[in-house]
């Protein structure tokens, strides 16, 4: 994962600011499709070349675009692959023990991950419309990646640029453990009430 960042980042860095926001898009579409790649991180990287307001919002919306096409693109392919009744079966009940069982849940997955690979869970769950669960993944991209970055920019306009990069990464690390606090308690949950 970090190899991967750091070859697009040493491929596109170079480019100026559109690299960066191509390098930002391609993070966040291979964390959509095929694997995690710590997207918070790679964010706060791309942000701290410009830190500016109109650099964060072209950030944010290479994430928002990234998040619509991966997950879009997962859902078609689930859709036209033969997927065993079993694994649905596992599936829808695996989401009846989430927090929400609906498309809300993509939300709640944006600070708790509980679902990877969403395009999946979205073609597999016979309630679920891909128009709704689409706003609740823009949503949770809007909410999440705006507040890493008006807190970056927070931290870069209070603070001299050392210290300012150093809170920004530690805000980082925060979310990310807050998330994999939550993600495994739920999980526990989950795992406790499927054993009873």
């Amino acid at each position: 994962m970090q190899a991967i960042g750091d070859w697009l980042l040493s491929v596109f860095g170079p480019h100026g600011w559109w690299g960066i926001v191509l390098f930002v898009f391609l993070i966040f579409l291979i964390d959509a499709i095929f694997f995690p790649t710590l997207p918070e991180v790679f964010f706060i990287i791309g942000f701290m070349y410009d830190r500016t307001l109109e650099f964060g919002l072209a950030l944010l919306a290479a994430v928002v675009v990234a998040e619509i096409v991966g997950v879009t693109a997962l859902y078609l392919f689930a859709e036209n692959v033969r997927i065993p009744n079993r694994i649905k079966g596992a599936v829808e009940k695996y989401c009846n023990f989430l927090i929400v069982s609906d498309e809300r849940m993509l939300l709640v997955n944006r600070f708790a991950p509980m679902l990877p690979f969403a395009g999946v869970f979205i073609s597999v769950m016979p309630d679920w419309r891909l128009p709704r669960a689409l706003f609740y993944v823009v949503v949770g991209c809007v909410l999440k990646y705006g507040l890493l970055m008006l807190t970056g920019l927070y931290f870069f306009t209070a603070f001299p640029a050392d210290e300012a990069q150093k809170y920004t990464l530690l805000a980082v690390i925060a979310v990310l453990a807050a998330s994999g606090a939550v993600a495994y308690l739920k999980k526990k949950e989950v795992d406790e009430a499927e054993n009873c």
